[in-house]
Order: structure tokens, then C-alpha cells, then sequence
């Protein structure tokens, strides 16, 4: 979806439970995309997308300072070699050099099975049966909010004052649409940002709209998994003292700024920011490569897209192909 910048028209998957949600749901109905699920008996029909991950890990992962394949022989293992100590790797270095691995070595190398490169044949197909671009993907607001979690209800109760309450948290409007008469003491369906507790979103009046939390500068980039340890935590403290198991958000707020949560939330921070990092990556590479691959690849005179709808994604994509340039080597040269 990041490299070419549409929706699959089908989408085949396991039977894992995540891809069984509502909200999984409510996204592949969104963008006209069939969900497909193969058989759960039937272990090799996924067998090509196995044998790559069996590949990727001879050829690359394997290769790389830090990993696991010696502990099979737990004998082996001493303080020199364990891979926790060697370990050197961040997650978006990670990810950026393997996809310079997946689309750059990989693609470009004849593969036996086909006689020629995946690049080769992925050329010729299209030349031979055209570009299925399927759904666009508008990179907007509205399509964030698409991919963000809602609550175990879906809704919430627009309280007069206050807001919306989510997770023990209550959230604003920015444009003041709880102030509507119309709006207040009514149910709306709700989204939150599951990396940033500060931020949520309302559906009012047939638009998603921004809002933010009660101690909005205390809990502003702190995910959802840091909030739910500090919960813990407190609870574990009120049931030591006999008190009652409310949690409120000035308590999380007060929490997150002394040194305890600190040491509770070190590791989890780390993850989040690594896994933020990740993301940003993702985001910036994906939209650059939407934009060469809009205008590169061949398309069939049936299935064309219009030159309006190509320049308008160009034009997209300009600023954050720039900010791509910051990175330690040329972009270009990771994704061609």
C-alpha cells in the first residue's frame, strides 16, 4: 500500500484473531477491498510468502550481529556470544536496510523458479495485462482516523463541560463542537490514538473531529501501554491503603511526572519511541515511492489514471520527498 500508494482489491490473509476485529472490518469495507482467509488446514497455501521469510532469514537475518541461531545449541553459548550482549540494531535501521535487501538485491536477482527477476516479471505481467491500481489512498486525516482503535463500546457520551471519556481520560473538541446544544448528552463514535493518549477523535455532525485531553501537556506522547502500567500501578497502590479504585486523570498525570514512573516506564518508552521512529520511516519512504511509482510504471490505456489525479499525488508528495533527503544515504538509491 506505502510503495504504490492504493488499496489491494483483495486481501488474503490467516485466521489470525487480529484480522477478525470490527475495525479491520469497518477499514477493507471503507476502501472497497475483498478479505479473503485461506483455509486453516492447509499450511501450504501460503507456501510463497513462507518461503520467502525462509529466504529472508538464510540470506539476511541470519547474517547480522546479534542473532538468535546460536541458542539452538545452548551449550555454544557463553558471555561473548550471547546475542543479548551483541545485539546492535535498532528497529528502523532495521527496517530501512532490509528493504534496501527486499527491493534492491532480492527483486533485482534472477529467481529459479521464475527464470528471470521479480522485477523482470512483475514488468512483463503488466505489460502483458495492465496495472490494477484498485482504491487510492488519500493521504489525509481522514484516513489516519481509519486505522485508529475505538473503544470496547464504539461511542461516547458527550458530557456538557466535560467531553468525552476515554480510558479514565476526558477529551475536548478543538473547535468547540461539544458547546453545540444539539451535540451534548448525545452518543458519538469515538477513536483514539493508542501512541499519543493526549490526542482522540469524535464523529460530530458527519466529521471527525480533534480532541484533546485534560492535562494535555502532561500526557501528550505517551502511548496507551504506558497508560494501562501506570493504572496497575496505582490500582495496586489504593488496594494496599483501602481505597476506592477510581482512577482519574489528574492521578495519571501527577504519576507520569514523579521519578517512580519513571523507572516503571523506562523499558516501555523505549518501545514506543522505537517503534514511533518506525513509523515516521515507513510514512516518509512510502509516500516518495508512491510518487516514482505513479510515474513510472506502465499503464494499460483501459485502466489508465488520469493525469490530474497523477499530478495532484505528485504534488502530494513533493514536500515529504524532500524531507527523505535528510537521511544517511540517498533514499533514491534504497528504493529504486
Amino acid at each position: 500500500m506505502q510503495r504504490f500508494g492504493r488499496f489491494p482489491e483483495t486481501l488474503v490473509m490467516d485466521n489470525g484473531v487480529e484480522f477478525g476485529s470490527i475495525y479491520f472490518e469497518t477499514l477493507l469495507a471503507a476502501f472497497s477491498c475483498t478479505k479473503k482467509q485461506r483455509p486453516s488446514a492447509s499450511p501450504r497455501f501460503g507456501s510463497l510468502i513462507e518461503r520467502f521469510f525462509g529466504t529472508s532469514n538464510t540470506e539476511f537475518f541470519y547474517n547480522l550481529k546479534g542473532n538468535t541461531q546460536i541458542t539452538k545449541q545452548v551449550r555454544l553459548v557463553n558471555k561473548t556470544n550471547n546475542p543479548k550482549v551483541q545485539a546492535v540494531w535498532t528497529l528502523p535501521e532495521l527496517y530501512e536496510y532490509f528493504c534496501k535487501y527486499a527491493y534492491v538485491i532480492y527483486d533485482s536477482r534472477e529467481h529459479p523458479a521464475l527464470g528471470m527477476s521479480p522485477n523482470a516479471a512483475f514488468t512483463k505481467g503488466v505489460n502483458q495485462s495492465g496495472m490494477r491500481y484498485g482504491q487510492k489512498i488519500l493521504d489525509d486525516e481522514n484516513f489516519k482516523i481509519f486505522t485508529l482503535p475505538s473503544t470496547a463500546k464504539g461511542s461516547a457520551k458527550v458530557i456538557p463541560r466535560l467531553g468525552i471519556k476515554i480510558n479514565y481520560i476526558y477529551y475536548w473538541s478543538i473547535d468547540d463542537s461539544f458547546l453545540n446544544p444539539e451535540v451534548e448528552s448525545t452518543q458519538v463514535q469515538v477513536r483514539y490514538d493508542p501512541f499519543d493518549v493526549g490526542t482522540a477523535y469524535a464523529y460530530v455532525k458527519g466529521n471527525w473531529v480533534r480532541c484533546i485531553s485534560e492535562y494535555y501537556s502532561s500526557l501528550q506522547g505517551h502511548s496507551e501501554k504506558e497508560i494501562r502500567l501506570i493504572s496497575i500501578e496505582l490500582r495496586q497502590q489504593k488496594n494496599q491503603y483501602n481505597q476506592k479504585i477510581a482512577i482519574r486523570a489528574k492521578e495519571l498525570a501527577q504519576y507520569l511526572e514523579s521519578a517512580e514512573a519513571q523507572e516503571v516506564l523506562q523499558t516501555q518508552r523505549l518501545h514506543d519511541l522505537a517503534a514511533t521512529d518506525l513509523r515516521d520511516l515507513i510514512y516518509k519512504n512510502g509516500r516518495k515511492q508512491t510518487s516514482s511509482t505513479l510515474t513510472q510504471c506502465p499503464v494499460d490505456s483501459d485502466e489508465a489514471i488520469s493525469t490530474e489525479e497523477v499530478s495532484q499525488t505528485h504534488q502530494l508528495n513533493t514536500s515529504a520527498i524532500e524531507l527523505g533527503k535528510i537521511q544517511a544515504y540517498s533514499q533514491e538509491e534504497l528504493w529504486q
